[in-house]
């Protein structure tokens, strides 16, 4: 199945000879675009392509990514700069940080159960806690295989 999705995009052109990143994506646009539109093509079953070749896709590219030198290169346009990656600094080390960190966490698991309830909730100090505001999340399609 996966590859018809492949075929179909040589077909548009979609992974010509070296293209640019912008030529890749309008191309990549296009040809999706041509694929709802159309009707030819079963949109579910396109997907499902898609998700699979994405999936070795990265694989691949991953693999690959491993085995490389540490080292800058350029190779059909694509440019890959080696960087070494830092030091961050532990702020858990530090026991007022550590020991704030683990209030917001208290205060957090507070926040949420007055939020729930309709009756105050008061902290240790005696003080109301806030209810607060929600934000709602966007909503999304869950994929999995």
């Amino acid at each position: 199945m996966s590859k018809q999705l492949f075929e179909l995009m040589q077909q548009q052109q979609i992974t010509e000879a070296f293209p640019t990143k912008k030529q890749v994506q309008s191309n990549a646009q296009q040809f999706a675009n041509d694929l709802i539109e159309n009707g030819e093509q079963d949109k579910l079953e396109m997907f499902a392509q898609a998700v699979r070749i994405n999936e070795a896709l990265s694989i691949v590219t991953d693999t690959l990514k491993k085995s490389l030198p540490a080292e800058n290169f350029e190779v059909y346009g694509i440019k890959g700069q080696y960087r070494n990656g830092g030091e961050t600094l532990n702020y858990s080390e530090d026991w007022l940080y550590a020991e704030l960190q683990e209030k917001l966490k208290e205060r957090a698991e507070l926040i949420k159960v007055a939020t729930k309830t309709k009756d105050p909730v008061y902290d240790s100090n005696g003080v109301e806690v806030t209810k607060v505001s929600t934000t709602s999340r966007k909503d999304s399609l869950v994929v999995s295989y």
